[in-house]
């Protein structure tokens, strides 16, 4: 009788299901974007596996993409390399989590309050303003180490917080997608509010921002990535090895090595460690990050 009544389910299930109503074109693409998907997925699968490798494995020929014996001693070779130091580990990590939370809020309120005005106030002078701020993106960071250390040098922010935030703060692509964000509120909307007796500060608030949060989750993102990756601060701008951040750590586990075997498999670890933040927070903004690319190009 379950039976019985199961079957008529099963047609309807196939007759609402959108792969059953679509064309052998359509199925056949679908297929592929699975097959790419699954292509793309392996270097996370590789990275994952690649930190529970004993050394038998980590220098196997031809390599093995997945680890046949798991073992968490590379996190435990990386959390002993600092344990007879003045510096632990841990104070790497604290470092880069604060510079990280730091940057990103620094960096998305200043791009909305340059994005902001450059959109709506319409100065004299804001499309050369807009249009130096777009040519900043064709400099390669390097032309810019030496002015931004004697910057650094002179404000006396060596060896702070700020040393690493300061040289990060100006983000051309976070100026770029937010001012495209704002161009769509139609100017109606911020006359009708003004009209009514609100200030500068909250429409800001009240109305721009929300409007474009998928931005600032984009410029957010970047900005994580761009500060949690960073040892450019930490080597230029950091004497004090208590101020420098958990990828300048990773940079110097193999650095002055004898040989390419010693502290590989903790290098791995850290790989991992690197990884997963980055990992975490794209996945909580994806959606975000599409509304983003979809709609910064449209007015």
């Amino acid at each position: 009788m379950n039976v019985k009544n199961a079957l008529p389910r099963l047609v309807l299930w196939r007759r609402r299901s959108k792969l059953h109503r679509m064309s052998p074109f359509e199925k056949f693409a679908v297929f592929l974007l699975v097959l790419l998907s699954i292509f793309m997925l392996m270097p996370l699968i590789y990275i994952f596996n690649h930190s529970l490798k004993p050394y038998s494995e980590l220098f196997i020929y031809p390599p093995n993409i997945f680890v046949r014996d798991a073992s968490f001693q590379n996190f435990v070779e990386l959390l002993a390399i600092t344990k007879g130091t003045a510096t632990p580990m841990s104070r790497y990590i604290f470092n880069s989590v604060v510079v990280a939370i730091l940057c990103v809020i620094i960096v998305t309120i200043v791009s909305a309050m340059c994005a902001y005005p450059i959109s709506k106030h319409k100065f004299p002078g804001h499309k050369i303003v807009f249009g130096t701020i777009i040519l900043t993106l064709l400099f390669a960071p390097e032309t810019v180490a030496i002015p931004r250390y004697l910057i650094v040098s002179k404000l006396g922010i060596m060896n702070t917080y700020l040393g690493h935030i300061m040289p990060m703060v100006a983000v051309p692509t976070g100026v770029f997608l937010m001012k495209q964000f704002i161009d769509q509120i139609p100017n109606e909307l911020l006359d009708s509010a003004k009209m009514d007796g609100a200030r500068e500060y909250t429409i800001f608030m009240k109305i721009v921002i929300p409007v474009i949060m998928p931005a600032v989750a984009t410029i957010g993102i970047i900005a994580f990535n761009a500060a949690w990756g960073n040892t450019e601060t930490s080597t230029l701008f950091m004497q004090d090895e208590e101020m420098k951040t958990f990828p300048f750590f990773i940079s110097t586990l193999t650095s002055g090595m004898a040989n390419n075997v010693a502290r590989q498999g903790a290098a791995a670890a850290a790989a991992l460690l690197m990884f997963l933040p980055n990992l975490i927070i794209f996945l909580l903004f994806q959606s975000k990050v599409i509304a983003t690319m979809a709609h910064s190009g449209i007015k």
